[in-house]
């Protein structure tokens, strides 16, 4: 009952989006490796359905799916992101998924992969990727590859952080100038996790990018998802299904000669 009451405003909402049929393209999907608020002693990780929602959107596209992190090895979840009434069908599926689990406990390292093998790049969120996405020297200068070979770059929550030291085909910063979103400075405290190195608001602005965003009474209840090029931003935890779809739907584009 919970479950759904949440979905009513806004948790998890079920996005009504399409099948896609992409087979012979690749998603990599990055994850954290921090597993520890700050000196709390609090797990952390990956929000599961930041990673599950996205997961499962390109795996039932026929699309192969690789799960890496900055430093290879397990990709923790934050056990708050399994405990009821919080997980979807698809963190259900995903923790059922012997495969996926494997994948999510022996993650591929970064330093040891092309990006540009893949047309799709897509940064999970959770508190522990406020901790290393966005001080990878490594996971920028690969994703930056990727984006000027002619990947779609995604990310939701604060997954956005994986951003910050991404360039353009210009050399340029990737973040300055384009919209986008990521959790809000407002979310961060109202959950009162303010002890985490990074906010994606803060950060985002910092580095130049027109930060969008919706609000309610609550942020954990908001959401928006942006699209400016080949980057495709979603707010938070809400965001993972209709992120992905519109990914794809720009895979779709290229694969058709389209400039987008």
């Amino acid at each position: 009952m919970l479950p759904s009451v949440l979905n009513l405003f806004g948790v998890h909402p079920h996005y009504k989006g399409r099948e896609f049929s992409l087979p012979g393209k690749k998603a990599l999907i990055i994850g954290t490796n921090h597993d520890t608020l700050g000196d709390t002693g609090k797990k952390t990780g990956v929000a599961l359905s930041e990673l599950s929602v996205p997961y499962y959107q390109f795996l039932d596209a026929q699309m192969q799916v690789d799960l890496a992190s900055p430093k290879g090895g397990n990709i923790p979840i934050d056990p708050q992101t399994k405990r009821w009434p919080i997980p979807t069908p698809y963190d259900r599926r995903f923790l059922a998924d012997e495969t996926a689990m494997k994948k999510l406990q022996n993650s591929l390292n970064i330093d040891d992969l092309d990006f540009k093998d893949y047309d799709i790049v897509f940064m999970a969120g959770g508190w522990g990727a406020s901790y290393d996405l966005g001080y990878s020297e490594v996971l920028g200068q690969k994703t930056t590859e990727a984006y000027v070979d002619g990947a779609v770059l995604g990310s939701v929550c604060h997954g956005a952080l994986g951003f910050l030291n991404v360039k353009d085909e210009n050399g340029q910063p990737l973040l300055q100038g384009r919209n986008a979103t990521g959790v809000t400075d407002k979310q961060v405290r109202e959950l009162g996790i303010n002890i985490t190195p990074m906010h994606p608001e803060t950060e985002l602005r910092k580095a130049g990018a027109k930060f969008n965003s919706n609000t309610a009474f609550n942020d954990f209840f908001a959401d928006i998802t942006v699209v400016d090029g080949r980057l495709v931003t979603g707010q938070n935890q809400n965001a993972g299904a209709e992120t992905a779809q519109k990914m794809m739907i720009l895979v779709e584009k290229i694969a058709e000669g389209h400039t987008v």
